[in-house]
């Protein structure tokens, strides 16, 4: 018995968080949403969700954990624009944290006396 030849439709594509495999309608179903959340959250400019040759709009694994955190937000009374503001600004403060971070590391290691 031969292996599958690994190049298919996905070509390699499963584990990758960021390959665009989800239709609106797929994305909107999997979130037990609307395709017009979708849609308002792009508008929002929190995820922009990559276009198919035909012009379809194709959501990856990682747009769809940002798009459910929006949903959780929206669900307990936040309106969306503020939810996606609110996930913009996480997003960012995780960014500056750990840049922070590494800066501190770099600076430690600079401070430290070379060992003999």
């Amino acid at each position: 018995m031969t292996a599958p030849d690994p190049k298919g439709p996905l070509d390699g594509h499963l584990d990758d968080d960021d390959y665009p495999a989800y239709t609106m309608g797929r994305a909107a179903e999997m979130l037990g949403t609307t395709q017009g959340f979708l849609r308002a959250i792009g508008e929002a400019r929190l995820i922009t969700p990559l276009r198919s040759a035909g012009g379809h709009r194709r959501y990856s694994r990682y747009q769809l954990r940002i798009a459910a955190r929006a949903r959780e937000l929206v669900d307990q009374g936040t309106p969306i624009e503020a939810a996606c503001r609110i996930i913009i600004l996480e997003d960012q403060l995780e960014e500056a944290q750990r840049l922070n971070a590494e800066y501190r590391r770099a600076a430690e290691d600079t401070s430290r006396p070379a060992a003999s």
